[in-house]
């Protein structure tokens, strides 16, 4: 039988990397449409990643269920926007949380001033499970957005190694390096070894 999980989100765009990361072993599956997830409350990406997941598990019973939340940690501000990152500009709009986070760090000059990671935790829970796994990346917030592809502040993080920010990889170039990679192979991983001992 195949594997699966239930998916403690609303957000298409991590929806559509999640399966991409995972799909060809482990099915994704989403929450019912009239679910509403509470506010993220945690000072944590563990708590809020707990929060999604224990939410969800309490409507889908006896089943695997994920919780997944994602920073950006910017050295030089002392990890802000971190785990308010959806809501940095006050409200969830991925332009003008970009446009707050450059407004701040204008006057960092030197591309080493400009370190930062992006930092995903999922959290498992159901069938006697709570188990997290993160993943994180590390990159330079360029000086303005570059790329269309991808959400967030992927068109001001710029990946040492390609040059490029992740707006300017496409979704499997992304995919295969970024920082919910990471923690959601772990995942998958996890998943997949206990199941076979069953």
């Amino acid at each position: 039988m195949k594997l699966y999980f239930y998916l403690a989100t609303k957000n298409k765009n991590k929806v559509r990397e999640i399966k991409n990361i995972v799909e060809n072993e482990i099915e994704v599956l989403l929450p019912p449409d009239f679910l509403g997830f509470p506010e993220e409350t945690g000072n944590t990406l563990e708590e809020n990643a707990y929060l999604k997941a224990e939410y969800l598990s309490k409507v889908i019973k006896d089943e695997y269920v994920v919780g997944e939340d994602s920073g950006l940690f910017v050295e030089k501000l002392n990890g802000l926007p971190g785990v308010n990152s959806a809501r940095f500009s006050g409200e969830r709009d991925d332009k003008k949380n970009i446009e707050k986070l450059l407004k701040m760090m204008e006057e960092l000059k030197n591309k080493e001033d400009r370190k930062a990671k992006f930092i995903t935790v999922a959290c498992l829970v159901g069938k006697g499970e709570k188990k997290f796994f993160k993943g994180e990346i590390e990159g330079y917030i360029t000086f303005t957005p570059r790329g269309s592809n991808g959400f967030g502040y992927d068109p001001v993080f710029e990946i040492p190694e390609t040059g490029k920010t992740f707006a300017e990889l496409s979704l499997e170039e992304k995919n295969k390096i970024s920082h919910r990679t990471k923690a959601f192979l772990k995942l998958k991983e996890y998943l997949i070894k206990k199941e076979e001992k069953r």
